[in-house]
């Protein structure tokens, strides 16, 4: 597979077109741990500005600058290089610290520097705040202020953006020659990314399906809601008018299937339209179920929090920001909202 499948657009397909990334300054993330680090233990953490930089390119650097192991380097999720980020490292460090002034990467401005317990994990964050400036804007712009109106009140389909799946989709060329016998891989980072864009493809083929029916954001009987923003899960014969209210409050939120081992978590109407939406993906389901993956959840619905924007038309130029939780993607609002070249 080299080409992505296209998924269904919530508010139908952007009329205005724009580039984005014309500039690195264009795309700005900066991230939130959602906590203060300790002030104390026997990891160093460095918060970093960066600008059209690798995430583990820069963790590599700091590792040989620091004189420790690239593995003693944690950080919570790979920042876009194309872009100017702000993201934590922690660098396991038990005696004296080097002088980060003389670190020598332009690109990589050393903005705050605190001890910590603990070294930084993967998904260690609580989410991302996007700065984003679409330039060259072309088409029916008159039409951004009501679609951007309807992404703040009512989120856009959660799908998994396209850089999760490589360029040109690569990663799941490498999924699929890896469940075919085809391909060994022992990096484990990269069969981690591999695996793990096959199982966000059909994830989206299912909300794709949904967003197509017009159902996403409606729950059908045999639903699996999530409570509030933990990982629990309820699962919902027939949808009452109190699961309704408590969705449309957003104390709960419908969930699609992230594949793996195990009986499907829906029922009825829903489990229906999963089976349907994946009749196709036999061999990806099998492979997923093989590398040892449990049935698990993620909710359809992305709520776009702090949502503003300028537009302006004499310039031709949009600029948004808005705040987004772990595990989502700021390309996925922006799809539903302009097309772009990226």
């Amino acid at each position: 597979m080299t080409e992505l499948p296209h998924w269904a657009y919530a508010y139908g397909e952007p009329a205005a077109h724009g580039v984005l990334r014309s500039l690195p300054e264009d795309f700005v993330v900066e991230e939130d741990l959602g906590y203060v680090p300790d002030g104390r233990g026997d990891h160093v953490l460095l918060s970093i500005r960066k600008r059209e930089t690798n995430t583990e390119w820069l963790a590599r650097e700091l590792a040989a600058f620091a004189g420790i192991r690239p593995v003693d380097v944690g950080f919570a999720g790979l920042k876009d290089r194309h872009a100017v980020t702000t993201q934590w490292f922690s660098l396991h460090l038990r005696g004296a610290e080097p002088d980060w002034s003389r670190f020598p990467c332009a690109d990589a401005q050393i903005l705050d520097v605190r001890r910590h317990r603990r070294k930084l994990q993967r998904g260690e964050l609580r989410g991302n705040r996007f700065r984003l400036v679409v330039r060259q804007l072309d088409g029916d712009i008159a039409a951004l202020d009501a679609r951007l109106q309807r992404v703040k009140e009512e989120g856009v389909p959660n799908y998994f953006g396209a850089q999760r799946f490589g360029i040109g989709g690569g990663n799941l060329a490498e999924a699929e020659a890896l469940f075919a016998g085809r391909s060994e891989v022992r990096d484990r980072h990269k069969r981690g990314l591999y695996i793990s864009a096959a199982r966000s493809l059909l994830f989206n083929a299912v909300l794709s399906a949904r967003v197509a029916a017009g159902n996403w954001q409606t729950p059908l009987a045999g639903e699996v809601v999530q409570i509030g923003d933990t990982q629990s899960l309820v699962s919902c014969d027939e949808p009452t008018p109190a699961i309704c209210e408590r969705l449309a409050r957003g104390e709960l939120h419908l969930t699609g299937p992230m594949w793996g081992r195990g009986r499907a978590l829906s029922s009825g109407a829903v489990l229906a339209l999963e089976e349907a939406a994946l009749a196709g993906y036999a061999a990806w389901r099998l492979g997923l179920e093989q590398v040892g993956l449990q049935q698990e959840r993620r909710v359809l619905r992305l709520a776009v929090q702090d949502l503003a924007w300028t537009l302006d038309e004499a310039a031709a130029t949009l600029t948004l920001s808005f705040y987004l939780p772990a595990g989502a993607y700021a390309t996925t609002v922006l799809r539903e909202v302009v097309a772009s070249g990226d």
